[in-house]
């Protein structure tokens, strides 16, 4: 079956492939009226706060009585863990690590992510490895650089990526119970990849504990549900043309899933917008096969490492990942804006 939108000039083709403009994430939810199992109605409550650069909004369906207590909780969660990853702050344990090498007695919650994204580098072949902050600070902004780097020519900057990419690799860090170090003095980590996605599950976690059984957190298009709406009602998550989002490109209806995209469209380190903020660690470059990269799976620490992983990859290999996987599927837009979808997303996908 094929679908074809038209506005003006723009063109959708739905088929196997899709030949679109890049396209973003949005929620849309549906307000309902249901009661609880107490007799006391279960109302829709909404709050959004800034955070981890992006903003954070939490849907809970819940008691009056229970939500205020529930929505700050879960917030505080996201905010404990953001200031245990974060590497900007020097009271974040992230940051310490940076600075020092080494780690003692680091919290529960740093030693999960260090050693859930060393598994998540060897899933992905080294594509998705934290330890890449060294090129990071390569294509940073540096006020005091005669020229920046994505200013310098191909061979200036192959150069400088060669030695810095000699403390680059998930293999040089240790993760003890007691302790995390580096193996190769001025290593660094980022945990871009997948703080954020850790914290909504975190905070989604809170909210189980507390009673909410019906729920979806957004942390700038980082997104997981708990089960469904009140009524059995699937959550919608629709991708639309950012170019016009009264057009849809896709419908996902999901429960108990996370979703999460990766693009290099809206963060660049060049004011020209030539290099992406999203790196290839084996090579140093910004990673350009792909535009976007949309994964479903169980949580949103996993969906938000595979995105970045598979972004990275591209979308042959990172294709070829997805389907070795259970429980994964995935959309790609590559840089020619076809997309490739995995076998199963279409369980996912709503016709409109």
């Amino acid at each position: 079956m094929v679908f074809i939108i038209k506005s003006g000039v723009f063109k959708v083709i739905i088929k196997n492939y899709y030949k679109i403009i890049t396209c973003f994430l949005t929620v849309l939810i549906v307000m309902l009226g249901v009661i609880s199992c107490t007799g006391e109605p279960l109302v829709r409550f909404e709050e959004s706060r800034s955070m981890m650069d992006t903003y954070v909004k939490i849907i809970i369906y819940a008691e009056t009585s229970a939500a205020e207590e529930a929505l700050d909780a879960a917030f505080t969660r996201m905010e404990e863990v953001v200031n245990i990853a974060t590497t900007f702050n020097e009271n974040g344990e992230a940051y310490q690590l940076n600075q020092e090498g080494t780690l003692q007695e680091p919290s529960a919650e740093l030693l999960e992510l260090i050693n859930l994204s060393l598994n998540y580098s060897d899933l992905t072949d080294g594509y998705f490895d934290i330890t890449c902050q060294p090129l990071l600070d390569l294509w940073g902004y540096n006020p005091n650089a005669e020229k920046q780097f994505w200013e310098l020519d191909k061979a200036s900057q192959q150069v400088k990526i060669s030695e810095t990419a000699k403390i680059v690799g998930s293999d040089k860090i240790i993760a003890e119970d007691s302790q995390i170090y580096f193996q190769e003095e001025g290593m660094k980590i980022t945990l871009g990849g997948v703080a954020k996605g850790y914290a909504v599950d975190e905070a989604l976690a809170v909210l189980e504990e507390r009673g909410i059984r019906h729920a979806l957190i957004d942390a700038g298009g980082d997104i997981r549900t708990m089960g469904t709406q009140p009524d059995n009602e699937l959550w919608s998550i629709v991708l639309v043309n950012p170019d016009n989002t009264s057009e849809f490109l896709a419908d996902f209806s999901i429960k108990d899933k996370a979703v999460t995209t990766s693009g290099n469209y809206e963060r660049y380190f060049d004011p020209e917008k030539k290099a992406g903020h999203i790196l290839n660690p084996k090579t140093g470059y910004s990673a350009s096969d792909c535009i976007s990269v949309t994964i479903i799976t169980e949580t949103c620490t996993y969906a938000d490492a595979l995105a970045t992983g598979v972004f990275v990859m591209g979308p042959e290999l990172g294709l070829n990942l997805v389907e070795a996987l259970d429980n994964v599927e995935c959309l790609i837009i590559d840089n020619e804006r076809v997309i490739h979808q995995s076998s199963g997303l279409s369980g996912y996908l709503n016709e409109r």
